[in-house]
């Protein structure tokens, strides 16, 4: 690869929104989004012409934000808790809102809910976290996420439906509407 770098720069703000979600702290992310371009700078010549470059990027910002979990341990955040299956639509029709009417994001605008959402995502275990902001923020594939992270596909699938539903929950618990009405199995 030639010295031509601009191809890589373009991707910084989204490096940068990305690194955030992750460390939760601006500071951190500068350093993070930094150590990822020395890299990228560095092993320029690893990169193979074509592919795509964003992912590139993020799998090193990837590696090297594990790297730095590595070095300092993190607290254990639980992945599964048990009897956390939640539905914010499931919820919304129990108390009459016409949700068929509506899109995801419409209710989320009907509710109000903005600097919540982002609360809710940081509150997220890490691993979903990165999961959920690499599908639905970054619009990465399955596929491209699995690469990035080095898991397998369905490993992203399951994260990533386990970290929505735990987002639907947070978002509902901030509306200030009652405590989600427990369901019993088999029950629709």
């Amino acid at each position: 690869m030639d010295s031509d770098f601009s191809l890589f720069e373009r991707h910084v703000d989204a490096l940068y929104r990305s690194a955030l979600r992750l460390t939760r702290k601006p500071e951190d992310a500068e350093d993070l989004v930094q150590e990822t371009y020395l890299r990228a700078y560095r092993y320029r010549n690893r990169f193979k012409p074509g592919t795509n470059e964003k992912a590139w990027l993020f799998t090193i910002m990837t590696n090297v934000f594990r790297n730095r979990l590595r070095q300092r341990p993190a607290p254990t955040e639980p992945l599964d808790q048990p009897g956390t299956d939640f539905s914010i639509y499931d919820q919304l029709r129990r108390e009459g809102m016409p949700v068929h009417l509506m899109s995801p994001e419409e209710i989320i605008v009907e509710r109000g809910f903005g600097d919540e959402v982002k609360r809710a995502l940081e509150e997220l275990p890490l691993p979903m976290r990165m999961v959920v902001v690499l599908v639905d923020v970054e619009d990465f594939s399955y596929k491209e996420v699995a690469s990035i992270l080095g898991i397998k596909i369905g490993t992203v699938m399951s994260r990533l439906h386990r970290g929505r539903q735990a987002l639907q929950k947070k978002l509902w618990e901030y509306s200030g509407r009652p405590k989600a009405r427990p369901v019993a199995v088999g029950a629709h």
